[in-house]
């Protein structure tokens, strides 16, 4: 039998990873059975197991995924393409009901809630470094605050369906000008 290439193994398993991520963000992770899974990955069960041993390891590789595309400057025009680009993946990925599903499944798991702590903690960190001559503590207070808004922002495109930015980046232009 010809010897699988890790390249081949890697697709593989972002086949799951991507059909998992579609499935939980319309339907959520209860509501996604593994079947589900098999019959949207186009794999058999064997070769999902192959990779992940349940549900709860696909959404700790989904979070591992994630990305935090924060812009490189904090002004409006960036902070607005960055919640323009969180609005277009919400709409056309299922981004913020997926996220959502995240957050809700991390209340409730401790591993996933470190990921997704450490997560929230890099990107507080980042920000905070785009925000220099500010006192290291004002620094992180701001952080604090434009990620919780960032989040929030995303949690209700997630309710709402779709949430014009316009305000959630003009209390963001203003915590970051303080």
């Amino acid at each position: 039998m010809p010897k699988v290439s890790q390249a081949h193994l890697e697709a593989r398993r972002q086949q799951i990873i991507d059909a998992a991520r579609a499935l939980f963000a319309t339907h959520g992770f209860a509501r996604t059975s593994m079947t589900d899974l098999v019959d949207a990955s186009g794999l058999s069960t064997g070769a999902i197991y192959r990779y992940f041993r349940g549900k709860d390891e696909i959404i700790v590789a989904i979070c591992e995924q994630s990305s935090g595309a924060l812009p490189e400057t904090l002004t409006a025009e960036t902070i607005d393409a960055f919640l323009q680009r969180t609005r277009r993946m919400a709409r056309e990925e299922g981004h913020a009901r997926l996220i959502a599903q995240i957050y809700a499944e991390a209340a409730i798991s401790p591993q996933l809630a470190t990921l997704v702590e450490h997560q929230v903690e890099e990107l507080r960190t980042a920000v905070a470094a785009l925000l220099p001559g500010r006192p290291p503590a004002q620094g992180q207070q701001i952080a604090e605050a434009f990620v919780a808004l960032c989040h929030g922002y995303t949690q209700q495109l997630a309710i709402r369906g779709d949430l014009d930015p316009a305000p959630f980046t003009a209390a963001l232009v203003e915590i970051t000008q303080v």
